[in-house]
């Protein structure tokens, strides 16, 4: 061993004695009350023990508690979006078939070949599918489906149905 190694554990041997000495329990020849300097030094002896063998007992537990904590907090996240994206997929549906009903509604007059036909393209162009579409008389009935991608990996589809036509046809159907 070369002389700074034997320095360096010389150090070491010198702290460890140190720290047993103030580790193990006072005499009880001392005099000196928990007031005194010898007190003081009886209260952190007392104090250093018990955190050593905390440290000891501990072995990086709290190294597992933070990745644990933090994969619970990646996964909220990854749900959240999730949730998040199937909303967002059920108003685009929705929308679609509000503005496919409506359009098809003003067409309603000319035939069910052409309200429909008017429907499918305004649901198209939102984003959606028309799955049915149902003329009868001036009132129109459209649903629609959009793709919606939660997860990776993951397809579902979102439906969604609208009718639009004149309040009478609404108000008669009340009575």
């Amino acid at each position: 061993m070369t002389v700074e190694k034997d320095d360096v554990w010389r150090a070491r041997r010198r702290l460890g004695e140190t720290l047993r000495r103030w580790a193990t329990p006072a005499r009880a020849s001392t005099p000196t009350g928990p007031q005194g300097r010898k007190g003081r030094r009886r209260v952190f002896r007392r104090w250093l023990v018990v955190r050593l063998r905390f440290v000891r007992k501990d072995g990086g537990a709290a190294t597992i508690f933070v990745l644990a904590v933090g994969l619970v907090i990646v996964l909220m996240g990854v749900a959240g979006a999730a949730v998040g994206a199937a909303r967002i997929g059920r108003h685009r549906a929705q929308a679609a078939a509000d503005l496919g009903a409506l359009a098809g509604a003003g067409r309603a007059v000319e035939g069910n070949a052409a309200a429909c036909e008017r429907a499918r393209r305004f649901v198209a162009v939102n984003g959606g599918r028309a799955t049915s579409c149902e003329v009868t008389g001036l009132e129109i009935v459209v649903r629609t489906e959009v793709i919606v991608t939660p997860l990776p990996g993951l397809t579902r589809h979102a439906t969604a149905a609208a009718r639009a036509g004149p309040v009478s046809a609404v108000a008669s159907r009340s009575r």
